[in-house]
């Protein structure tokens, strides 16, 4: 099965609201982004990144099969569960050679310029750090050549 694409919705948090009622999903990784208002997300976008404790069959549902949510950090916006920002940025670091990079460093950008020109209130898994390390350049200077 399919679902709806962004276009069919006036926000990012509608469309979320509207495919996944009644879902037993928490949004991660670029989703989870857009829910927490860290990343705008793509005009006629169509996929939806969620943890779930099982496979359903979506054709433009990124499903990432977990055990539990137990070990998550969970935001409820609403009737959505996601994952909280620092939970979704160390999940995209582990997970970087299959993510959107794009998502993640402009999310860095807006953080690091909306947090006075610091990374700090992020933290960063030890194991993740030196990913963290080599990417949080391009976020430092991702609005520099706009």
């Amino acid at each position: 099965m399919r679902v709806d694409s962004r276009s069919n919705y006036t926000s990012n948090r509608e469309w979320f609201h509207s495919v996944l009622r009644g879902k037993d999903v928490v949004l991660c990784h670029t989703s989870a982004l857009e829910a927490l208002g860290q990343f705008p997300g793509y005009v006629n976008e169509s996929q939806i990144d969620v943890y779930t404790r099982g496979r359903e069959s979506y054709e433009n549902v990124n499903q990432y099969v977990i055990d539990s949510f137990d070990g998550l950090e969970i935001v409820n916006i609403g009737e959505l569960r996601c994952t909280s920002l620092n939970q979704t940025v160390n999940d995209m670091l582990r997970d970087y050679d299959v993510i959107d990079e794009q998502s993640l460093v402009q999310a860095l950008a807006d953080y690091y310029y909306s947090n006075g020109g610091s990374f700090d209130g992020l933290r960063i898994a030890p194991r993740y750090a030196e990913r963290f390390e080599a990417i949080k350049d391009w976020a430092t200077e991702f609005y520099a050549y706009g």
